[in-house]
């Protein structure tokens, strides 16, 4: 059983993203297949490409990416039919928002401004709507090697920790990840004690997952094609780096670049996705270390896997390829970690982030 009632996909429409998508579209899950099947479509919006919950999954939160776009909105949920209400949308602080986090103890939701290098938050009111921004701050650090994907700071995700305590920004401009915790009461953004955490030059930190129940978490780094695995205090938020690996096989030469990880529900294995090799890569976890050794690839089966998704009880896998307009699915193995085609392929135009509502 997936567990799941409505998968919601987010897109790009616009041509300086390469957009080809509608809006906000709503699949009813079949709770014994994973099949999709068709319920609603959004499309008065602009670049929904970030999708998020809150804890109780009564409301979806989008951001909207692109240079055209610098503002967030909030939807409220009808469980019974996956429909969405508009709640109205809030700026951000600049253009190109790219990941948005609400936190689960405090009524505030964190952005991370992709293009202006800098990390807002909002409140929350009592109906899920977002209130204008409390506090925008600015990212300082020293731009990475890459001549033109490193000129300046650029946040690319926002996940908050397992605790609600604290939540990550990984910088690909400046090889940094940065560490935050917010003021409940005043919703300022107050850096942990150490600050952040530097990667190697040219690295590029992209997307940051912890592990469910150790105190590990782990990062790809989408420049160099690297996973960081680190020990995580969840008391202080400090990361200390244990082990860097290629997320490739040996013989690929071509090039590439990471995009999504995430760690299964179980916490017994990590996935990347690879956007060259167009793969999904699989590492075990060995929970005495948070070590992680490869268990190998599989195709995405289509091009420019932006992101995929494991279902909340992590029986299925979803890949969405960005390039070649499909999401996959899989089948995982939960004791081996592997992936099998189911066959379902859905069509959609440049789909790039999922979420699920139970």
């Amino acid at each position: 059983m997936v567990g799941c009632a409505y998968a919601y996909v987010g897109c790009y429409t616009t041509p300086d993203r390469d957009g080809r998508g509608n809006g906000i579209n709503v699949f009813s899950m079949d709770p014994q297949t994973g099949a999709w099947t068709h319920a609603h479509l959004y499309d008065s919006i602009g670049n929904p490409s970030w999708l998020a919950l809150n804890e109780a999954k009564t409301h979806l939160y989008s951001v909207h990416g692109g240079d055209t776009y610098g503002e967030v909105s909030a939807y409220a949920i009808d469980k019974s039919t996956g429909a969405l209400t508009p709640l109205g949308a809030q700026a951000n602080g600049g253009p190109n928002p790219v990941a948005i986090s609400v936190l689960p103890h405090a009524p505030y939701a964190v952005v991370a401004n992709y293009n202006s290098g800098t990390v807002a938050s909002l409140p929350v009111n009592p109906d899920g709507s977002l209130g204008p921004r409390s506090d925008l701050y600015t990212l300082i650090g020293t731009p990475g090697p890459h001549p033109t994907e490193q000129k300046v700071s650029h946040p690319h995700h926002i996940p908050v920790d397992p605790a609600g305590q604290h939540f990550i920004v990984p910088d690909k401009g400046y090889d940094r990840t940065y560490v935050f915790r917010l003021d409940p009461t005043t919703g300022s953004i107050i850096p942990s004690a150490q600050g952040s955490v530097q990667a190697a030059p040219g690295a590029a930190p992209r997307h940051f997952a912890f592990h469910p129940t150790r105190p590990f978490a782990y990062q790809c780094n989408e420049i160099n094609s690297t996973l960081t695995t680190f020990r995580y205090d969840a008391a202080t938020g400090r990361l200390d780096e244990l082990e860097v690996q290629t997320t490739l096989p040996a013989d690929f030469t071509e090039r590439n670049s990471t995009a999504e990880i995430q760690v299964a529900p179980s916490g017994t294995f990590v996935y990347v996705s690879n956007r060259g090799h167009n793969s999904i890569a699989i590492f075990a976890v060995n929970p005495q270390t948070g070590a992680l050794s490869s268990v190998g690839w599989e195709s995405s089966q289509g091009k420019q896997p932006r992101y995929f998704a494991l279902t909340p009880d992590g029986s299925l896998l979803y890949a969405a390829n960005q390039g070649s307009d499909t999401i996959v699915t899989y089948r995982v193995d939960q004791e081996r970690g592997t992936l099998t085609p189911t066959g379902q392929i859905i069509e959609i135009g440049s789909p790039v982030s999922i979420v699920f509502v139970e």
